[in-house]
């Protein structure tokens, strides 16, 4: 759909992650269940909501209990992760908040939210339209151009840095396609993946400036031993645009029914916020 206003695309399991550690565990719903990652997420795509003004929401999440090809060509990818039972509990409600809102949500097994996110830009692009992706994940560097901003909180979501390709290019020195290739040779730790022996981020830079692509310094000889991880590696660090999407359609948030939900749950006070924007 093209408008003058942007589709804003969500990281969800990024923000609902962020709300979770941000907010005190003391924050409970009904029979003393916990609460806070369900208000900080409200109260995070309500100012995104606010200060952006999209036309629609598309909100993506992991599926936690299935691998994506990811998991399965790289057994070490995200290996060591421990979530709290707490976090889990509350992450399995946040689609249907979402749904109560109006708002589009897209999980299913093999993808990761960043797919979603990477689908709905292409989307976008291909319509002529703008997004944009909320995320903590700098791989969403890689979607970066004249018609994707990436907002990458920096405080809360109070305050986001506002990242295109010029600002891809300052911070990492390369292009936003080039970002696989530059994790690949860099290296993520978060996921596990080591990347180039001996290859930091100014080197890996370096590589692509000179050659253009990890497959450009291959095919000159470079990190010969190391070829076929570092194709896998690219692999992995690269978003899968062609994953499902739902229908997004354009709609104002359904606060009061986003309201009656998060009464149910015995979170009064969120309830409350809720319906003052269902009555302005």
């Amino acid at each position: 759909m093209s408008t003058a206003a942007p589709l804003l695309a969500v990281d969800g399991d990024s923000f609902a992650h962020r709300a979770y550690h941000a907010l005190p565990s003391s924050i409970r719903r009904a029979e003393g269940r916990p609460g806070n990652m369900l208000v900080g997420f409200a109260n995070m795509i309500v100012r995104l909501w606010e200060a952006e003004q999209p036309w629609g929401v598309l909100v993506g999440w992991d599926t936690l209990t299935a691998p994506t090809y990811r998991h399965e060509a790289f057994p070490a990818y995200q290996s060591g992760r421990v979530f709290e039972p707490e976090l889990l509990e509350q992450l399995d409600l946040l689609p249907e908040l979402c749904e109560a809102l109006g708002f589009a949500w897209a999980k299913e097994a093999g993808y990761e939210a960043d797919d979603f996110l990477a689908a709905a830009a292409k989307r976008e692009e291909a319509a002529g339209g703008r997004t944009l992706v909320a995320t903590s994940d700098r791989d969403a560097f890689q979607l970066a151009s004249k018609l994707t901003t990436i907002l990458q909180p920096t405080r809360g979501v109070s305050e986001v840095a506002r990242i295109g390709p010029a600002e891809v290019r300052e911070r990492y020195g390369v292009e936003p396609e080039q970002v696989p290739d530059f994790i690949a040779l860099r290296g993520d730790p978060s996921d596990r993946m080591p990347g180039a022996r001996g290859v930091g981020p100014k080197t890996a830079a370096d590589v692509l400036r000179r050659y253009g692509s990890l497959e450009g310094a291959l095919e000159e000889g470079r990190f010969a031993a190391e070829a076929e991880d570092l194709r896998l590696y690219r692999r992995i660090a690269s978003m899968d645009a062609s994953a499902p999407l739902p229908l997004v359609v354009a709609a104002s948030p359904s606060w009061s029914e986003a309201s009656a939900l998060v009464s149910k749950w015995g979170l009064g006070q969120l309830a409350g916020r809720l319906e003052a924007l269902a009555s302005a």
